[in-house]
Parts: structure tokens; sequence; C-alpha cells
């Protein structure tokens, strides 16, 4: 197995371009740095340095080498930073997948909450929007979203926890010929220019695609979007409206208004699925307790009727 110790020697010989430079910036003799090089060469049976005048020069072999390393050494890295951890008892990490939105405005509370009891601990948020197939390590926290009228998900290995419903609302220009209204009729949007902010049809997209059926029309998008973020800057330069669920409408910017939709009305249901996993139920009890905090401190509210 090849040292790693001396394919860092190569990396940092080759990017400080000469040994005595190398042998500075890691604290070595040139010497010290020299009889690695030449271990490593014996190793790998390579050609790894050339005369050039007074210096020498990585050969092609030595670059692709050291190229071909970096990843191994991050990976080697990582493990001696867990070690570490491990031996000074910071070893606790849990992962939380959830949609764009929850990250946004519940994590910070639930990482809040996971400190105050466990200040050593490594939080590891994906995005399942962007991550569909799972972020860097199994979800010991999922959160999803579905609609209120489907079977609900049920996950091998996982306890399902119905956190909140919520409604959607339009997100429209303040100076918009609907933003007078206080309720607005899903039908009343069917001529209106769409602003799409789940590209990719997730259960969000879906709920609302079911919805706009049931109102006898398809939306008629102008720009489709996998970013609520996005979808609302363009609704605030007078491109188009878009639907939101209630979370994702908190900060707003002054140009626009929301308003509550009817006929049908448009709603979700949000669920925190659990792993059972007894290393790590503490953790995992903190976050499920602090969603529920945080969802109910949300409470029911009708996007706006009153206006802004």
């Amino acid at each position: 197995m090849l040292d790693p110790h001396r394919l860092t020697i190569l990396r940092a010989v080759i990017a400080a371009g000469s040994v005595h430079a190398a042998a500075r910036n890691l604290h070595f003799a040139p010497a010290t740095i020299s009889q690695h090089l030449q271990s490593l060469a014996r190793q790998t049976g390579l050609v790894l340095f050339e005369k050039n005048g007074r210096g020498i020069e990585a050969t092609p072999a030595a670059r692709h080498l050291a190229d071909a390393s970096e990843d191994a050494l991050v990976s080697l890295e990582r493990l001696e930073r867990t070690v570490k951890d491990l031996r000074e008892g910071r070893a606790e990490q849990i992962a939380i997948a959830c949609f764009a939105s929850v990250a946004q405005a519940w994590i910070p509370h639930v990482v809040t909450e996971l400190r105050k009891t466990s200040p050593n601990v490594v939080v590891e948020v994906s995005i399942s929007e962007l991550h569909p197939t799972g972020g860097r390590r199994m979800p010991d926290v999922d959160v999803r979203n579905e609609a209120l009228d489907a079977p609900g998900d049920r996950l091998e290995g996982y306890r399902r926890n119905v956190l909140a419903e919520e409604d959607f609302c339009v997100v429209l220009p303040i100076d918009h010929v609907l933003a007078g209204r206080q309720v607005i009729s899903l039908a009343e949007l069917r001529d209106q220019p769409w602003i799409d902010h789940d590209i990719h049809d997730g259960p969000t997209g879906q709920i609302l695609a079911s919805a706009c059926q049931s109102a006898g029309f398809s939306p008629r998008y102008v720009a489709r979007l996998d970013d609520h973020h996005a979808a609302v800057s363009l609704a605030a330069a007078g491109l188009g409206i878009t639907v939101l669920p209630r979370i994702a409408v908190a900060g707003l910017p002054a140009a626009l208004t929301t308003r509550p939709l009817t006929d049908p009305t448009v709603h979700r249901r949000i669920v925190a699925h659990t792993r059972t996993r007894p290393t790590r139920a503490r953790l995992i009890h903190t976050v499920l307790t602090a969603l529920r905090e945080v969802a109910q401190d949300a409470g029911p509210d009708n996007c706006g009727a009153s206006g802004r």
C-alpha cells in the first residue's frame, strides 16, 4: 500500500516547485523530503522527478499520481478527523433529510435544540428535492410532504409522525388585478402566467397539478424552476404568479403579497419519518420534539387573507 505521507510530500513538492520550498512549507529538512521522494519512487517503480538546470521538474507520471491521490488523501483526512472525534468524545452525528422550505424555516430551531443537549453533535441536512436518492448518509429523520387524500408513505425501518397540515396560497404582485381580493378562486388563475417551483414534479408539484385539474385547467407556465426562492424572485419581477405552501412565504419582498385559495383549497400534510435506531434514539427524539414544537408554533394561517 502506498504511504499517504509520501504522497502528501509529493503533492507539496509539485505545488511548491522545489524540494527546498516544500521543506520550508512542511517544516522538514530538505534531506528528509528527498528521502521520502526516493522511497516513493522505489515503491511505485516510477520516475517522479528529472533534473532541470539546477533544480528538478516533476514528470508527467508524478503529476498524474499526485492528481489521482487527491480523493484518497481527502478521505484519509476525513477518517483521521473521525478518529479524533471518537477519541475526544465528539462522535455523535445525526442526518436529516427534508425539503427546502422546512430546512429554511424549521431546521435552525431543530439544530439549536440538539446542541443544547449535545453540544458536540454534527448535524447533516440534505435537501430531498436536490438529492432524491439521499444525502451522504441514510437519514435518521426524513421530513416529507404529501397530499391530504394520499394514503401516506410508510418507510421500512421508520416510524411515521404527522407534524402539520398547511394550505397553499397564491403569491402575486401587490398591484396585481387580483390583489384586491380577500380570497382567490383557483380557476381565476387559469389565464395567469405561472411560475413553477417544482420542475421535477415532486409531491408539491403533484398536489398543485391535481388541484388545477380539479379546477378544470392546466397552468400556463412562463418559467419552471426547482427552487421556490427563485420562483419568488421572478414573481417579484412581475413575470407571473406562483403558488406556494404557507411555510415558504415568510419574508416575501415588499413587492409581493399573498392570498388564500379556494375552489378547491390546496393543502398538504408534513410528516417526519424517524428511524428506529436505538443508538441514536435520544438524538432522534430531540429532533422530533423540536420539529413538533416549531410546527405547532407556526400555527394555522390562511395565507394572508387580511392582506399585507
